[in-house]
């Protein structure tokens, strides 16, 4: 699969509204439009898992393998630096049981003791628990003929929002997995499906695309409008399917520090919050003001997901894909 760089532009805008909204829940600001950097992740995962298994056909076993290489050693670093820290104080309202820690490590849906929300010890690793639900399904699809994949998605992911809708499940994992955010990934696949049969819309239509879910997004903060998959999901979408036709189209230029921001969104989104918490105290106990508070805790965040994606992300990624390449059987 060829870069896209409009896809790793948005997958850096994503990560970074994520990091401002964590920023200016901490410092007394309000940036509650960043939380939307989620749906906007959960549309694109469909979107390049579809076309990837299109341009690299992968048995569903592979696929699953793939998926947790790239996924978990990262992820398991970060939440035994939160377990680390939680067992010498540094986060004093977290308390630790057994379940959660199992269900944190494993990706498995639990309710924190510390609040009762459906969150692992790494807060923001919730997002991971609908990644793997997805993958798993994929992977399940993966069984099936190309034509039927996307009939197969689309039917089992549109069950699970039902049954969600109808029944209102309380338990960890039902509750999530019956969420109809899970619907994002779904029409992430359908933009794969237009993208690779060349069926996106024409550069001024995806103009206006991108226009329009930009506005949609801005208003939302300015006018402080409450917000759900609902109404990010579709403005996602269309924020995608925008950049992916002006991408198509040859009107997308090349911004490096956008392309590298976005192949090291990953260890941005799981790091930032390590470093904005340290800075949103020390920034409380000296009075700064919010805004001020929030800009550092965001740069301080990013640079720490940058640092993270340079010294631990890519030398893991890189001795597992050696390994891995060698356990791969010699062609004949």
């Amino acid at each position: 699969m060829k870069t896209l760089y409009g896809i790793q532009y948005l997958r850096a805008l994503a990560a970074l509204a994520v990091v401002f909204f964590h920023a200016a829940e901490k410092s007394g600001g309000n940036f509650k439009i960043g939380a939307a950097g989620v749906d906007v992740f959960f549309v694109i995962s469909g979107f390049i898992m579809w076309v990837m298994s299109d341009s690299r056909p992968l048995s569903p076993t592979r696929f699953v393998f793939d998926r947790i290489q790239r996924i978990v050693p990262v992820y398991w670093i970060v939440t035994g630096v939160m377990i680390a820290g939680a067992l010498t104080g540094l986060f004093p309202n977290m308390k630790l049981t057994f379940e959660h820690l199992l269900g944190s490590f494993f990706l498995i849906p639990v309710r924190s003791p510390s609040n009762g929300e459906i969150w692992p010890v790494l807060v923001q690793g919730w997002t991971l628990n609908f990644e793997m639900f997805f993958y798993a399904i994929f992977a399940i699809g993966l069984l099936f003929a190309r034509r039927i994949q996307l009939v197969f998605l689309v039917c089992v992911f549109a069950a699970f929002a039902l049954f969600g809708w109808l029944f209102h499940p309380q338990s960890a994992i039902l509750a999530t997995y019956t969420r109809p955010i899970i619907l994002e990934f779904v029409a992430g696949t359908v933009l794969g499906e237009l993208w690779l049969k060349g069926r996106v819309p024409r550069a001024v239509v995806g103009l206006v695309l991108v226009t329009v879910a930009a506005c949609g997004f801005a208003a939302i903060q300015i006018l402080q409008l409450d917000f759900n998959e609902f109404i990010c999901g579709p403005l996602a979408v269309a924020l995608i399917l925008g950049i992916l036709s002006l991408e198509r189209h040859g009107a997308m230029p090349h911004i490096p520090v956008l392309a590298y921001l976005g192949n090291g969104s990953y260890s941005i989104y799981l790091w930032h919050t390590l470093a904005i918490s340290v800075v949103a105290k020390a920034a409380q106990s000296m009075a700064l003001p919010p805004l001020v508070a929030v800009t550092l805790s965001a740069i301080l965040g990013a640079l720490l997901g940058i640092a993270a994606y340079e010294v631990i992300e890519k030398p893991i990624r890189s001795l597992l894909k050696s390994l891995s390449w060698r356990r791969r059987p010699s062609p004949a």
